[in-house]
């Protein structure tokens, strides 16, 4: 059995990886030798989604900080605190760095027998080829423009401006945070013992004042130096067709969301957990690899996660509805729900594991 993957970025050789440990020959195709990840990108990935990796793709403890308490805080109340999430002796969610974790999967693969990085072949040979399966994991490809375009789009006009800094150790550094402010979502994302994250999603792509407003919000940390910014353009999208013939679309191609709850990757890694296990479903009823994978993928997953964009969507669009009245009754309302523990507990499931049938 021989499929092709066409991109070699994170989404990609988390995937060719979870492929080969079910015995599949992964041809993996890029014009690229390498992705190149700045070392202040970071990932969020929740506590199944950990698991699941740790145990069906590659161990990655190493690489990984734990969350075991999330804040949420609202500039609307002069930065109180509103929703606190937590679960007695266990963690949330796990920070790990793009650069590790691609850094991982890459010399894990390239001594797999199973794993052949090549370069990128023609389209059209590519769609003649007799692969049983193609994942489509690039975003502005032909294959894309040809028959991946029809999208459901929104742009939210702002920009999300990542970077990381470095603090004087704390004891306890394992609480995220976030500050819904005035001009948008404000995360603090533990790395180490002495190094945070942060995602700071505003309007605009200057960044002139940036320092000044995370100084403004951040009540715990003594910073010794923030690093250089990056930003990139916020929007969200949702793929009308998962599939063409035998070819699979992935990653940020099939659905991208706001960062605002970090939960981009974890979508992509449930839609792995998926394809793995329609593979091995197959596999052992003696079945080859066929279009009905594709068929069922796109059954299987593409309701589910167009609900959680909009549930994501839906948390966006409360605070940003709130930075624009004059009144802060929604905070108030929405602190008085998160108290609740049955709402509480719904808002720790939703985000580990998303939208099950």
């Amino acid at each position: 059995m021989k499929v092709s993957i066409l991109g070699n970025g994170l989404t990609s050789l988390t995937l060719a990886k979870a492929l080969v440990n079910l015995d599949i020959n992964v041809d993996i195709f890029s014009e690229k030798k390498i992705t190149k990840y700045s070392k202040i990108q970071t990932l969020g990935i929740s506590k199944t989604n950990i698991d699941f990796f740790n145990e069906c793709i590659l161990d990655i403890k190493s690489l990984l900080w734990d969350i075991e308490k999330i804040e949420i805080f609202s500039e609307k109340l002069n930065d109180e605190k509103i929703l606190n999430f937590q679960k007695k002796n266990k963690y949330l969610f796990s920070i790990v760095r793009n650069s590790d974790l691609y850094n991982r999967l890459f010399i894990n693969l390239k001594k797999n027998k199973l794993v052949k990085f090549k370069k990128n072949v023609s389209h059209q040979k590519l769609l003649e080829s007799n692969y049983k399966l193609i994942f489509n994991c690039e975003p502005n490809n032909f294959i894309t423009k040809r028959f991946f375009y029809k999208k459901l789009k929104k742009n939210y006009n702002s920009f999300a401006h990542i970077t990381t800094f470095n603090h004087k150790p704390l004891n306890n550094n394992h609480v995220a945070s976030q500050v819904f402010t005035k001009k948008g979502p404000l995360a603090f994302l533990p790395i180490s013992k002495k190094e945070t994250s942060i995602v700071y999603s505003i309007k605009g792509k200057n960044n002139e004042n940036l320092i000044h407003l995370i100084n403004k919000h951040n009540t715990k940390y003594k910073i010794l130096k923030i690093n250089d910014f990056s930003c990139f353009k916020l929007e969200s999208s949702n793929l009308r067709t998962y599939y063409y013939k035998n070819i699979i679309a992935f990653g940020d191609l099939l659905h991208k969301i706001h960062p605002l709850a970090g939960q981009g990757f974890n979508m992509t890694i449930r839609d792995i957990k998926e394809v793995c296990k329609l593979i091995q479903s197959r596999k052992e009823c003696g079945l080859d690899l066929d279009i009905s994978i594709c068929s069922d993928f796109e059954k299987n997953t593409k309701d589910k996660n167009y609900l959680f964009s909009n549930g994501i969507d839906l948390i966006y669009e409360f605070f940003n509805f709130e930075s624009k009245i004059n009144n802060n009754i929604l905070s108030k309302s929405l602190k008085f729900l998160g108290k609740n523990k049955v709402v509480n507990k719904f808002f720790i499931k939703f985000a580990d594991t998303g939208i099950k049938a």
